[in-house]
């Protein structure tokens, strides 16, 4: 992993965990449920819910006839109250339909409002059918009962987006928890919980993990001769050329100042030290630019793998790459040293 926002497999599920649920199909599994329910309930020929400011059809029948009705309850007003026309043929405002009209030649029709928390009329509950017809004042109370229904789920629905939305927003602040804000990075917490999962799942399928440490040469005279925003910069830098270098599947984290823990899993020691080496000639081949002066940099690290130290723990093992690295820098800076068994 080069990259706090591309985590791989095992930096995902582990570090940041992610939701599974889904709503939507529930509330329209729900939606068809009522409809079902209304058409029993009224025997009519269909039970129409349209929510939104398209006033969607939630959950849309495959027949035809439900779709012309459908489409028939769509084409009306959303209602602020109730609507019962017992007769669409000697109706003022739907006589002249199409659909009253014509086929299917509706003839009763009702909606009652569904009205969001805030009290908005959002869609209806619409009961149409093919004859005229009677609507009692029970009936009223029924339809609006199943109104009622409606309204829950989209309160449910509300409420669900709602934790949905502040669960990502944890996810979010979780994930800035892990990452240094300077070098875009894991940091050191991060970097360390990484190691430690990787230690373990190399060990169950029986795969080394190696491990690089690096320290930037003389980064404390670049500090006290440039200043420490100058510094910063060349943090950066380094670390976006130390990201180039390593696998998607392999992590980089800010260790300490100017230090840095590269974790490798699966990768012998040979490879690791190809690794470190690439690295270091990727520090090395090019000058940064500091103000007006071009300074050259240079990295020293140490490798550390289970290949060589198979019973080794994850601090033992960031313990042989630092002894490692102290060795890089007595040999002179700017040089890979492995770590090898007294």
């Amino acid at each position: 992993m080069t990259n706090p926002d591309r985590l791989n497999r095992t930096d995902s599920s582990l570090l940041i965990a992610e939701p599974t649920g889904v709503f939507s199909d529930e509330m329209d599994q729900q939606i068809a449920r009522i409809r079902r329910l209304g058409r029993r309930l009224f025997g009519v020929a269909d039970c129409v819910v349209t929510l939104g400011a398209a006033a969607r059809d939630c959950a849309g029948e495959a027949d035809s006839t439900a779709s012309v009705e459908t489409a028939f309850c769509r084409g009306l007003p959303v209602p602020d109250g109730l609507v019962v026309v017992p007769d669409a043929r000697i109706d003022p405002s739907l006589r002249r339909h199409l659909s009253v009209a014509g086929a299917p030649y509706i003839r009763f029709y009702a909606a009652h409002p569904v009205r969001s928390s805030d009290n908005i009329a959002v869609g209806s509950v619409s009961l149409v059918d093919c004859v005229p017809r009677t609507f009692s004042s029970e009936d009223r109370q029924l339809l609006a009962d199943l109104t009622a229904l409606v309204e829950r789920e989209l309160h449910l629905k509300s409420v669900s987006a709602s934790e949905l939305d502040l669960q990502k927003k944890n996810r979010n602040l979780q994930r800035k928890s892990l990452i240094d804000p300077l070098i875009d990075t894991w940091n050191r917490g991060a970097i360390m919980r990484i190691l430690t999962i990787e230690a373990e799942r190399c060990g169950k399928i029986g795969v080394p993990l190696s491990l690089i440490v690096v320290d930037l040469d003389y980064f404390k005279k670049i500090n006290d001769t440039y200043g420490h925003p100058a510094g910063d910069s060349v943090l950066v830098r380094v670390a976006g050329r130390l990201r180039s270098c390593i696998r998607s599947q392999e992590a980089l984290g800010r260790y300490g100042g100017e230090e840095f823990l590269i974790v490798l899993p699966g990768s012998p020691q040979s490879t690791a030290m190809a690794v470190a080496e690439r690295l270091r000639q990727a520090i090395a081949s090019q000058p940064e630019a500091i103000g007006d002066t071009l300074f050259n940099l240079t990295i020293s690290a140490g490798v550390a793998s289970t290949e060589l130290f198979p019973s080794a723990t994850t601090e033992e093992l960031i313990s042989r790459a630092d002894v490692a690295l102290y060795a890089a820098k007595d040999a002179g800076r700017n040089c890979v040293v492995q770590a090898l068994p007294d």
